[in-house]
């Protein structure tokens, strides 16, 4: 058999050749993919360095390294995961490409906004890696750069604050770009309910991105302000309320969670409807609850700071908005179980992953209920319990969302597929060595461990032991997930066109997809999830084999 063509082999925009069809394409399947490598180098590189951290902490007193290389590592393990990795990997990666595909249309609205996004990404990262061997080293003050500690410490902050900074205009930009190609590019005969739920996901996402972003890169700005100039924002003794600073961080950081976990949901909302052969239950829910999500949860930032001496009136209104925003996280979780029941389901590499991913994400959910309640979370607050509930919500959701994505559209971004054993293998791993990894951290919170120390209490060595075992068993899980999509480019196995049989637009397309997406005018069903032209597909080719001579 012939090898199937590859993405790189396909036509470059015209006048571009080489290296610049590259670096300066305005292909958004191109962006994709430019994306893709950037993003998985970075995802990588913080992988190793949490595994790092969870050695230094198998054992009491130190282990590998001393603690303040402890601190700025786990600083940069935050600050890469946060965002260079789960804010923009699935919205950059995965909405590039197929958020165009999937409204019918030939590109994004703004083209050289799109080039620009990356360039803006790229920069972020390179002063962030600058940041590490400048005067004064990498920070150590915690992703959140919480104040008074970052305004007085004598590491590097300025410089990996701007590149935050940047990040966050490339986030924007990403955003404002989604929301106008949903507006003015999609395909005319493509009505609102006819948007498959990932771009429905995306858009919510746009928005947030849009209006939340802007509070994070003024307060980044007010801390090298303060560094700089010791105006005193910050400062008691100048007028100033370091609470401030929590305030806006967290008007900003947790609307971000559902910039991080809302397309994740829009991956999942295609996945299990596909392998499924079923129309998604609840469609119309899926979209309200989406667009819920994005409201409610931008009103809800306070709940991290039950400790900081807030009202009880505050402190009622803040719970009572968080259990809200449970209702419509809640919705979709519903919707999906009800798709997969008495669903002809077919398993695969990326239904098992959406699987795990509903019942870490579950679990991560019901943990933040407890947390949303001012009475056990000011029990928890800085324990270990909170790091479990974050990786169970963030990693257990939209990591395992994106390596779910990953693998169901992999075929369509290649033209080729992977060894679905070794997927198997490497799913089973993962999800086992994260559960031994992150359940211990939730016992280690509730019997009093903090968080972000360097050392511990001799009652905590065997959860951290435990937690360490499942460690090792995460990270070599994913690294075999990783390589094994990796070698599917040696192996070259053909995938066609529809090899799962969905039915959205971007299995209509060839694989890998043409420069302009569509080699045909594309055909817009009255509802996007109408499998009855794939399960009669499906029916036609069973008879025919059943009526080919042994």
């Amino acid at each position: 058999m012939a090898n199937p063509p590859s993405f790189y082999e396909t036509p470059a925009p015209p006048g571009l050749k080489g290296i610049k069809a590259w670096l300066l394409t305005h292909d958004h399947k191109r962006l994709g993919l430019m994306y893709l490598w950037a993003i998985l180098f970075w995802f990588v590189i913080a992988l190793c360095v949490g595994f790092l951290l969870r050695i230094e902490l198998a054992t009491m007193g130190p282990t590998i390294m001393s603690a303040r290389v402890y601190n700025s590592a786990f600083t940069l393990h935050g600050v890469i995961m946060i965002f260079l990795f789960i804010i923009p990997a699935i919205p950059a990666i995965f909405g590039n490409f197929f958020l165009p595909i999937q409204l019918g249309t030939d590109d994004v609205f703004f083209p050289r906004l799109n080039l620009l996004s990356w360039y803006l990404y790229m920069l972020g990262g390179m002063l962030a890696i600058v940041s590490l061997f400048s005067s004064g080293g990498f920070p150590d003050t915690g992703w959140t750069f919480y104040v008074p500690f970052s305004v007085g410490t004598k590491h590097n902050v300025p410089m990996t604050v701007f590149a935050a900074f940047i990040l966050g205009m490339s986030s924007m930009l990403t955003g404002l770009n989604f929301i106008t190609t949903v507006h003015r590019k999609r395909d005319p005969k493509m009505g609102w309910m006819q948007i498959p739920l990932f771009t429905w996901s995306l858009y919510a996402t746009a928005w947030v991105q849009l209006l939340a972003t802007p509070v994070i890169s003024i307060t980044l700005l007010l801390v090298i302000v303060e560094r700089v100039f010791q105006v005193g924002l910050f400062d008691p003794a100048k007028g100033g309320d370091p609470i401030l600073y929590q305030h806006l961080f967290w008007m900003y950081s947790h609307p971000a969670v559902y910039v991080m976990i809302l397309p994740g949901m829009g991956v999942i909302s295609e996945v299990i409807p596909t392998f499924s052969r079923k129309a998604i239950f609840g469609y119309k829910a899926i979209v309200v609850s989406s667009m819920g999500i994005a409201i409610a949860g931008s009103l809800v930032w306070a709940h991290h700071m039950y400790t900081s001496g807030m009202s009880d009136t505050a402190v009622f209104v803040f719970s009572l908005l968080t259990f809200l925003v449970a209702i419509p996280t809640a919705v979709k979780v519903f919707s999906w179980v009800s798709t997969l029941y008495k669903a002809s389901i077919e398993m695969t590499p990326p239904l098992l992953l959406s699987l795990v991913f509903i019942y870490l994400f579950s679990v991560g959910g019901l943990t933040g209920l407890v947390l949303g309640a001012a009475g056990p979370d000011i029990h928890v607050h800085d324990t270990h319990f909170v790091v479990a509930h974050f990786h169970f919500t963030m990693f257990g959701g939209t990591g395992f969302a994106f390596f779910a994505a990953l693998h169901y559209w992999w075929p369509k971004m290649f033209g080729i597929l992977y060894n679905f054993r070794v997927a198997y293998i490497a799913t089973t791993l993962t999800t086992v060595g994260f559960m031994f990894h992150y359940v211990p951290m939730f016992i280690l919170g509730l019997q009093g461990m903090p968080r972000r120390y360097y050392d511990y209490l001799p009652q905590y060595a065997q959860g951290n032991m435990l937690a360490a075992v499942g460690g090792v068993l995460l990270f070599f899980g994913v690294m075999l997930m990783l390589a094994n999509l990796m070698l599917s480019f040696r192996q070259r196995k053909t995938a066609s066109a529809n090899p799962w049989g969905g039915c959205t637009l971007e299995w209509t397309v060839p694989s890998p997809p043409p420069l302009h997406n569509f080699v045909t005018e594309p055909v817009i069903k009255d509802y996007p999830y109408d499998f009855s032209d794939v399960i009669a597909q499906i029916e036609t080719e069973a008879k025919v084999e059943q009526g080919k001579p042994d």
